[in-house]
């Protein structure tokens, strides 16, 4: 992994990271999860299973740090890794479709209601959830599914154009 590409994901995360800091809970003080828009961007810029694993880790953590959710900080630490290789393996899947706004916004859409389910079924093993799964479910993590999309379609093209604009070597692999 190159210095370059730990320093774009650090970038990606910190910003995901001050999202994250600042959105308010809504039911059950669970968050909009913006940061998980930076961590699919940062798997779709550097798809190797090396940037994904480091980006799952940051992510978990600062989502744990962060969180306002009980118990979400074990349920951010299960919900991230798992969420980030799903969607690798996805975009592995797609190569057809590598470097399209279209691709970028699916996974980031399937990506949100996966985390959102996964983070959701471990918060309710390891405590239990202060509404119900499903309320939680369509009053948090669909909500977050869309605008998470909606950042993406316009995030992927603007970091398309300053990757083929600087030396930085992106590739869609």
């Amino acid at each position: 992994m190159k210095s370059i590409q730990l320093a774009l994901i650090g970038v990606l995360l910190a910003v995901g990271f001050v999202l994250h800091a600042v959105i308010p809970g809504i039911l059950g003080s669970m968050k909009i999860d913006m940061l998980l828009t930076m961590m699919f961007l940062a798997i779709i810029l550097f798809p190797d299973k090396k940037s994904v694993g480091v980006t799952a880790l940051a992510t978990g953590v600062i989502s744990a740090l962060t969180t306002s959710f009980p118990g979400g900080q074990l349920a951010n630490l299960i919900d991230k890794p798992v969420t980030a290789f799903v969607i690798f393996a996805l975009y592995m899947s797609l190569k057809k479709y590598h470097g399209t706004v279209i691709l970028a916004a699916s996974l980031t859409a399937v990506g949100t209601l996966i985390s959102g389910a996964i983070f959701l079924s471990a918060a309710a093993i390891l405590t239990s959830l202060p509404a119900p799964f499903i309320a939680l479910f369509v009053t948090v993590v669909l909500p977050t599914a869309v605008v998470n999309t909606i950042a993406m379609t316009v995030l992927f093209p603007i970091m398309q154009t300053i990757t083929k604009r600087s030396t930085f070597n992106y590739q869609t692999q």
